[in-house]
């Protein structure tokens, strides 16, 4: 059962503000995260992963508001869309409209994002008013974290703090869906 943050909540916030990368429960797997704009703490995670930039990072929310500058330009359908489904599993490629930083995007034209239905990750993005980068804790190659003693084996005092919890419902990593075109990119694990 969630119990949110609780005292941690400022330590955590603190921690992010100033370039931490953390590791989290997300629907399906655990994820690494960190702010989007700090690009020393995304060198860090990509760094960890030994994963290229090129192949860009999602961005977890808490609401489609949080996602304002990504969004500014989507046509009124496509927002439509996402609010019907949203919160969820399912992630968005969205066309680029020159706001996201490319440390972010990697080589794409489209930026990543889903507003999390699991309660922690709402509750941090909450406090910090700002989506986090999220990207599955494995090294490139290896299979993503199910729980916190995995995080651990793999990325050991490489991760700043590893937030306490349980995945939620979904199997393995987000839906991807190409909000232009409806196209699945990543069908979700059954």
């Amino acid at each position: 059962m969630f119990r949110g943050l609780g005292w941690k909540r400022n330590y955590l916030v603190n921690l992010i503000y100033q370039d931490g990368v953390i590791a989290y429960p997300t629907e399906g797997v655990w994820g690494l995260g960190c702010l989007p704009e700090s690009l020393s703490a995304v060198t860090r995670i990509l760094s960890l992963k030994n994963r290229s930039w090129k192949q860009g990072l999602i961005l977890v929310g808490s609401s489609i508001e949080q996602f304002a500058p990504y969004i500014s330009e989507l046509p009124h359908e496509a927002l439509a869309e996402m609010e019907r489904v949203w919160p969820s599993a399912v992630t968005y490629l969205l066309p680029d409209n020159g706001y996201c930083p490319l440390w972010i995007r990697g080589e794409h034209s489209t930026v990543a994002i889903r507003v999390s239905a699991h309660p922690l990750i709402r509750d941090l993005c909450d406090h910090l008013n700002s989506p986090l980068v999220s990207t599955s804790a494995n090294p490139s190659g290896r299979p993503a974290a199910l729980n916190s003693l995995q995080v651990r084996r793999y990325f050991g005092s490489g991760v700043d703090c590893i937030l306490p919890g349980e995945l939620g419902s979904s199997r393995g990593a987000s839906e991807l869906r190409d909000i232009s075109t409806g196209v699945i990119v990543r069908a979700a694990t059954k």
